[in-house]
């Protein structure tokens, strides 16, 4: 499969994830809004807000797919790719602020004495959450996986956060049924943190690909077997990766026999790069420098 190929099937995929994950959100940023206002719940009106940032974010990847996929040109000669690692930094930062501004809203509320008491409203709508975004996160995460998109893995980890603070929401119901004091706050703050500590993961590692750090080991060690495997490479050496948003680019030097006529050394190095474009499921982007092998 070609370079362009590989990306338009992906673009395709994510897309249509990222259209259900939209639908999910909508259907639970109004159901936790109003359930939370109506029973005064502050742990549901913030995991409602917790729902709407990952509603940005979907459209934030819509936005960010359609630039990545333009055509590279004289100004961006490597493509477009950078687009998805600065959504994916910027989608992770108001999502921080807002899991840090529920703590502190919380820490608020329990220091003036708020007492709230939530119940089978708050229980359901929560666990309806739960199901939705897990059943989001785990669909999300496999096309992400599958298509190596940072920025459909940090959109499918904002899916299991929902998860977890609607969990988080479901266990301060419960308590507060049982009389537990500023159990929906107690839940609010459980959120907040949660929804930080992801914002932080995902901003390390979109940080990762702006400093060109090199693909993961599991990646690395795939091309490494990859170039070991043709028999006409004697050796090589000098191997250098880099991701751009979901494209990999390398170069590397190979040593063939000094015998060879520029022809048949320029079948080695084509016959390496389609097999790279085989086996690996990202676009990949290759330099061979071709190096008699002195042995």
């Amino acid at each position: 499969m070609s370079k362009q190929q590989k990306n338009d099937e992906a673009f395709e995929q994510i897309i249509k994830v990222t259209w259900l994950g939209i639908i999910i959100n909508v259907t639970l940023v109004i159901a936790k809004i109003i359930t939370g206002i109506l029973v005064s719940s502050m742990a549901m009106i913030a995991d409602g807000f917790h729902s709407l940032s990952d509603l940005v974010t979907d459209f934030a990847i819509i936005l960010g797919v359609r630039i990545s996929k333009k055509e590279p040109d004289e100004d961006h000669p490597y493509g477009h790719g950078w687009a998805e690692n600065f959504i994916t930094f910027f989608t992770a930062v108001p999502l921080a602020v807002a899991g840090g501004y529920m703590v502190i809203k919380a820490v608020h509320s329990i220091a003036d004495h708020v007492m709230t008491k939530i119940g089978y409203p708050v229980l359901t709508v929560a666990v309806i959450a739960i199901i939705l975004k897990e059943y989001s996160f785990v669909i999300t995460k496999k096309v992400a996986v599958r298509l190596s998109s940072s920025m459909l893995y940090a959109n499918a980890w904002d899916h299991r956060s929902d998860a977890l603070s609607s969990l988080a929401v479901a266990i301060g119901a419960i308590s507060s049924m049982f009389g537990l004091a500023y159990a929906d706050q107690i839940a609010a703050i459980v959120v907040g943190l949660m929804i930080v500590f992801v914002a932080i993961k995902i901003l390390k590692d979109s940080l990762g690909q702006f400093t060109a750090r090199a693909v993961d080991e599991k990646t690395h060690q795939q091309i490494k077997q990859i170039i070991s495997s043709q028999p006409q490479i004697r050796n090589w050496h000098k191997l250098r990766t880099r991701t751009v948003g979901r494209e990999l680019f390398m170069d590397l030097h190979i040593l063939v026999d000094p015998t060879l006529n520029i022809t048949q050394a320029h079948d080695i190095a084509e016959a390496l790069e389609n097999e790279l474009h085989q086996q690996i499921s990202q676009p990949v982007n290759i330099v061979i420098h071709i190096e008699p092998n002195g042995g």
